[in-house]
């Protein structure tokens, strides 16, 4: 007869915390193949070996499911754009509209999802944008850290240039990125001019 713990599965019990971070990073891994409105609870269930009841205990509802994924990919996107330690100044604005653009145009049917194509629940019914207004006001943040004095106003709208950009670039994202670049430093002109 086969012992007690032959007949077990081998799933392995993880904190909440663990779980809960788990059930994202499926979400997230989808999320590159279809929006997250899209996404199946069952199926990120199954992959992750538990029921969908577990799923909602750890998330209350598909949306806020939903919500959990769209702001680890919001994460995410400012993780790969910051960048690298100890770079400060124009060197490192270059560093992170590079990143940007390459990471737009890599991904780029996601990053349209996460920013614009997440209509209905997602959405704050005051603020349908909120998703592309936080996502911008991190991204112009780091701008705003990496060359101190920038008008946190003008640098959140420079960054929805570049992010247009880059949703419209071609094969050749250096020159998308020494453009970004040189707009940057003409606002800042303006600013100084003015």
């Amino acid at each position: 007869m086969p012992s007690r713990s032959a007949h077990t599965t081998s799933r392995v019990r993880l904190t909440p915390e663990e779980r809960r971070r788990q059930l994202v990073g499926i979400g997230l891994r989808k999320f590159v193949e279809r929006p997250a409105l899209e996404l199946s609870l069952d199926e990120v269930a199954a992959e992750a070996g538990v029921s969908r009841g577990l799923l909602f205990h750890y998330f209350p509802s598909k949306t806020a499911y939903h919500r959990a994924v769209v702001e680890a990919a919001g994460r995410r996107v400012l993780r790969t754009v910051r960048p690298d330690a100890g770079l400060t100044g124009a060197p490192a604005v270059r560093q992170i509209v590079e990143r940007l653009i390459a990471q737009i145009v890599r991904r780029r049917a996601s990053y349209l999802a996460l920013v614009y194509g997440q209509a209905g629940p997602l959405h704050d019914q005051d603020d349908p944008g909120a998703t592309a207004t936080s996502l911008r006001a991190g991204i112009a943040e780091l701008v705003c850290r990496a060359l101190p004095g920038l008008d946190p106003g003008v640098t959140h709208a420079w960054v929805a240039y570049v992010e247009d950009r880059a949703l419209h670039a071609g094969a050749d994202t250096a020159r998308e990125a020494a453009h970004c670049v040189a707009a940057l430093q003409a606002l800042r002109a303006l600013e100084a001019a003015g």
